[in-house]
């Protein structure tokens, strides 16, 4: 049913195509053209306006044969987590690797070309099946922010799946953790490091006064907390006089997860008040935790798709962050399928020809098995 050599063909069309977040107008354009060719519905949203970048996120719909069977979407990002200009595809072995000195671009186009080969096989066989809704995301490496700008509430959908998550193929995320950012902004006082010293108060020193004392890594089996970037000084012969540090911390509890930014952010404010210095503190909670049920009707259709494969369908937590947050934060049921790629955001990430059939046939049995039922009732 799935044709392998379309859907490879497909693959690389997508990765060559340069999408880094935000400027993905060429990839929305070269795909829009396929699916319309294709024979589905297709439209864009508006989520460039606001968001800021130069394209939408593009919804379209093939109808379905079967008017009683749940009404189903497939998902998958079209931006890139750094650039792919300039591109070389190579295969060894059926694996794609990048020759270049780029990443492959397999997350998400890893993701992208099997759900859309999945329902080109169901156009080409005229196999039943109910209404597909392919929601192809723009801006999801930099925050999710496609996901959130798209008004998935109003596509009358039952549940979905998100492609975008490594392997093995054929098992789940079911459950993640929620994710909050934290930007703290230590503010000193500038002076002569050589004539006066101790007329200034340097932001360094109260930055490491806090940062010295404070649980980082794995806080527990569920929880981390991580410094990624600190931005502060001038010059060597200057106190310096103010620091910009940029935090994260995740966990399943949000419980725990309060209570580890509130520690954060109290060793930040007392280590400013002990030097005399000033702190800035901007805390957001960047996308909340999902756990769908075993039992819920996308997380069974799942697992007999595997089953039927004779793919282990094993359930999962993760850490990690996708759209699933944000369209189960809107009310629609979703979960993250694993795909094949592997190393994804390095310039050795890769992904095998074999997983991505794999991927293709599983949307086609997730499809198959969404006709044998009927919508569920909604509260």
């Amino acid at each position: 049913m799935i044709q392998e050599e379309r859907l490879i063909s497909l693959f690389k069309n997508l990765c060559l195509i340069n999408a880094p977040a935000l400027e993905e107008r060429e990839s929305v354009a070269w795909t829009k053209q396929y699916l319309l060719k294709m024979g589905l519905e297709v439209v864009e949203d508006n989520a460039s306006e606001i968001i800021g970048g130069n394209a939408n996120n593009l919804i379209a719909t093939l109808k379905g044969t079967v008017p009683s069977a749940p009404r189903i979407f497939l998902s998958a990002h079209f931006d890139t987590v750094e650039p792919t200009e300039g591109l070389e595809i190579e295969e060894r072995d059926g694996v794609f690797y990048s020759k270049s000195d780029t990443i492959l671009g397999a997350d998400d186009k890893g993701g992208m070309a099997p759900i859309i080969e999945a329902v080109h096989a169901f156009i080409d066989s005229g196999e039943p099946h109910g209404d597909i809704v392919l929601l192809l995301s723009c801006a999801e490496e930099i925050g999710l922010k496609g996901a959130a700008a798209l008004k998935i509430e109003d596509l009358d959908l039952d549940f979905g799946y998100v492609l975008d998550t490594g392997p093995p193929v054929g098992s789940y995320v079911t459950r993640t953790g929620t994710h909050d950012k934290i930007d703290i902004e230590i503010i000193g006082k500038p002076a002569h490091a050589g004539k006066d010293p101790e007329k200034g108060i340097n932001a360094i020193q109260v930055a490491a006064r806090a940062i010295s004392q404070m649980k980082l890594g794995r806080i527990d089996a569920e929880t981390t907390a991580n410094l990624g970037v600190i931005q502060g000084g001038s010059a060597t012969n200057v106190v310096c006089a103010s620091v910009l540090i940029r935090a994260e911390a995740r966990s399943t509890n949000e419980q725990v997860l309060d209570e580890q930014v509130d520690h954060m952010v109290k060793l930040f404010a007392e280590a400013a008040s002990e030097y005399g210095a000033q702190v800035k503190i901007r805390h957001d909670r960047h996308y909340r935790a999902y756990n769908v049920s075993e039992d819920s009707m996308v997380v069974q259709i799942a697992q007999r798709a595997s089953r039927a494969l004779g793919l282990e369908p094993a359930l999962r937590t993760t850490l990690g962050g996708s759209d699933a947050n944000i369209y189960n934060a809107k009310g629609i049921p979703s979960i993250v399928v694993a795909t094949g790629m592997d190393k994804i955001h390095t310039h050795d990430e890769y992904i095998s020809r074999a997983d991505m059939i794999k991927n293709a046939e599983l949307c086609v049995e997730i499809i198959r098995e969404t006709a044998k039922l009927s919508r569920p009732q909604k509260s």
